[in-house]
């Protein structure tokens, strides 16, 4: 089997396999081919490549030949041979159209993003790995962007006090960026909706801020649910009482296929005062703020709102390295021994990751979503 990876187009910068993990696939009986500087802006050479027994094509032949062609964004997947097998983090329910087009040209897609997260699952959870940076790389993006310090400052001209933190959402990227925010001196709040994670917030230092009444996000898979309305008017008022006493907020907060929650609005943004930054994790989906722009910095009122959902990609290295160990985890999981494609979709996470397959949209979520857009 040709196992094909593709560059990915700016402004990506991650690469899906790294080195070790071609290493890990040739032993495996696997033919990997490598676009010509797929690596190099996540600074893996050519070189490095070949040294490990990957061919370095160009795009046109991989799309031709592989058998499996992996990239992260879906963006530079043009054309692939026919019946060949897509895998990278394709957002589906929020691209159910390009998600029938594959499906009518007879690919097998698989989106990593919807892996079921589960315990067995987790080595292969590219939200995970990636959330796990964007919360770390979250805080130094504030840090740097912030007109005053962090920590405490206590000098012979006087002190300076430690900056107060508010992060919305106590995921994975949420929790990272505490431990980040702890580490840089600063005071650090947190609110979340699911009462679980109260314990993982306090033991890393930081104070939870708790509304209570909450829907039960116990099976969402670490994501957020959608509240009712009584319950979404005592959370703004809550955060407004925060927020107002913050420097720096950092917002996460994602629904699966549904645009990003609301949690701060215009008015509390002008009760901030200024000089203040929020960083919006969840600008991809719409944004935490009613002035969030994805991938755009705005200033309103003194306070500035960063929409960024590409921050893993700041620090592409580290992020290609773990995606690429997901990768190579779930590729596992559909190579037989003789280096041999093996779709087995008795088990769980593979028939729940695979979106298309055999001419058909054949994940529940997104056939809905296509079946509704037909019906309008």
């Amino acid at each position: 089997m040709i196992i094909g990876v593709l560059k990915e187009q700016s402004p990506e910068t991650r690469v899906s396999l790294v080195p070790e993990v071609v290493t890990a696939l040739v032993k495996m009986n696997v033919t990997v081919w490598i676009e010509h500087d797929a690596g190099a802006a996540s600074f893996y050479s050519d070189k490095s490549y070949s040294d490990v027994g990957a061919a370095i094509k160009d795009a046109s032949a991989i799309r031709a030949e592989a058998d499996l062609l992996l990239t992260i964004q879906p963006g530079n997947i043009t054309e692939a041979r026919q019946g060949a097998v897509l895998m990278g983090i394709f957002q589906p329910l929020f691209n159910a159209p390009l998600m029938t087009q594959w499906a009518d040209k007879g690919y097998t897609v698989f989106s990593l993003d919807t892996i079921p997260r589960t315990t067995r699952a987790q080595a292969m959870d590219v939200l995970s790995s990636q959330a796990n940076i964007a919360g770390y790389k979250a805080v130094l993006l504030a840090a740097t962007q912030y007109c005053r310090y962090f920590p405490m400052f206590m000098t012979a001209a006087g002190s300076i006090p430690p900056a107060k933190v508010l992060i919305l959402g106590a995921g994975v990227a949420g929790l990272q960026a505490i431990a980040t925010a702890k580490r840089l001196g600063a005071v650090v709040e947190v609110f979340d909706t699911r009462p679980a994670v109260k314990e993982e917030v306090m033991s890393l230092g930081a104070k939870f801020v708790e509304v209570e009444g909450a829907a039960d996000a116990s099976k969402a898979g670490g994501y957020a649910v959608e509240q009712d309305a009584d319950f979404q008017r005592r959370q703004k008022e809550k955060i407004h009482e925060h927020i107002r006493k913050s420097d720096i907020v950092i917002t996460t907060a994602q629904i699966p296929g549904k645009k990003a929650p609301i949690l701060i609005t215009k008015a509390m943004i002008e009760d901030m005062r200024a000089g203040s930054v929020i960083i919006d994790i969840a600008a991809v989906t719409g944004g935490n703020t009613e002035l969030t722009e994805n991938d755009k910095t705005i200033m309103h009122n003194g306070v500035t709102i960063i929409g960024n959902s590409a921050l893993a990609a700041t620090a592409p290295a580290d992020a290609s390295k773990v995606y690429s160990k997901n990768v190579l985890n779930f590729l596992k999981l559909i190579i037989d021994k003789e280096g041999k494609l093996n779709l087995n979709f008795q088990d769980d996470l593979v028939k729940g990751t695979c979106i298309a397959h055999g001419g058909n949209i054949v994940n529940e979520r997104v056939q809905s979503l296509t079946t509704a857009n037909t019906l309008q």
